[in-house]
C-alpha cells in the first residue's frame, strides 16, 4: 500500500513547523512529589527506629506520626496499616542491604573488571553486613530479623527472595575460600553459620563501648577462617 500523495499548490501555506520533541526519560517528579517521598522515607526511617527500640506490637502508627511531626492518621497516606508500613521497612532493608554489598564487593577492583582475591572479598562481605546491622541509622534490617513472624505468608515469601539474592553473593567467596584451604567447613553450613554469628550482634553490640566495625570484622575473620 502507497501513501497517498498530497498535490502540490503554489498558493498553499508552507507546512507547518514540527512539534517540539518531548525530553527523554521520566518526567521531572513536581515539589508535592519530591515531598511525599521524603515524607515517606522519614516514616520508613522512624518506624524501623521505634519498631526495633520498642517492638512492634508496642509501637503505634501515633507514635510513629509523632516522631516526625505529622497528625497521627497522616501515615495512612503513604501506607495501608501498620502491618504495609512494617513489610516497607523489611523490603527497604534488604534492598539497600543489597545495594551496599553490591559495592562493596566491586571496591577498588570495579576499575578493572576482575574480582578481588577471596580473603578481602570476604572481608568486604563482612564488613558491609555489619554496617547493615549496627551502622548508624541502620535500623531495617535488624528489624526484619526479629519482627517477621508479624508478617503474612506472602510477604515473607517476597521477601525470602530478596534474602536469597542477598545471600547468593556470599556462596562463590566461599567455595573459593574453601577450594583454597582457608575454609574447612562445608560451603552451605559455613554460610549459615557465619550469617548467624555476625546476625547476633545485633542483640550484644554497643557502638559507644564496644570495638569499632574494623575491629569486629578483623575477629570475625580471625574465627571464621584459618590461615593457610
Amino acid at each position: 500500500m502507497t501513501a497517498l500523495a498530497t498535490p502540490r499548490n503554489s498558493n498553499s501555506k508552507s507546512p507547518p513547523e514540527p512539534a517540539a520533541k518531548r525530553p527523554r526519560g521520566r518526567p521531572r517528579k513536581t515539589q508535592g512529589e519530591r515531598d511525599d517521598g521524603n515524607r515517606r522515607h522519614e516514616l520508613l526511617t522512624a518506624a524501623a527506629r521505634l519498631f526495633r527500640q520498642q517492638g512492634f506490637d508496642a509501637t503505634s502508627t501515633r507514635d510513629i506520626a509523632a516522631a516526625v511531626g505529622m497528625h497521627s492518621g497522616s501515615p495512612f497516606y503513604h501506607f495501608k496499616s501498620k502491618d504495609a508500613l512494617l513489610y516497607a521497612v523489611m523490603e527497604e532493608g534488604m534492598h539497600t542491604a543489597i545495594a551496599r554489598q553490591t559495592k562493596a564487593l566491586q571496591g577498588d577492583d570495579a576499575a578493572t573488571g576482575k574480582p578481588g582475591a577471596p580473603l578481602m572479598q570476604m572481608r568486604r562481605l563482612i564488613r558491609s553486613h555489619f554496617d547493615t546491622l549496627l551502622g548508624p541509622g541502620n535500623d531495617f534490617v535488624p528489624v526484619m530479623l526479629y519482627e517477621h513472624r508479624s508478617l503474612s505468608a506472602w510477604q515473607l515469601t517476597s521477601l525470602a527472595k530478596l534474602q536469597t539474592e542477598y545471600e547468593a553473593a556470599w556462596t562463590p567467596v566461599l567455595e573459593a575460600l574453601h577450594a583454597s584451604g582457608h575454609l574447612r567447613a562445608p560451603v552451605k553450613f559455613s554460610r549459615l553459620l557465619i550469617l548467624g554469628a555476625l546476625n547476633w550482634s545485633v542483640q550484644w553490640f554497643d557502638r559507644k563501648k564496644d570495638a569499632s566495625l574494623d575491629d569486629l570484622t578483623d575477629a570475625a575473620m580471625a574465627l571464621f577462617l584459618k590461615e593457610c
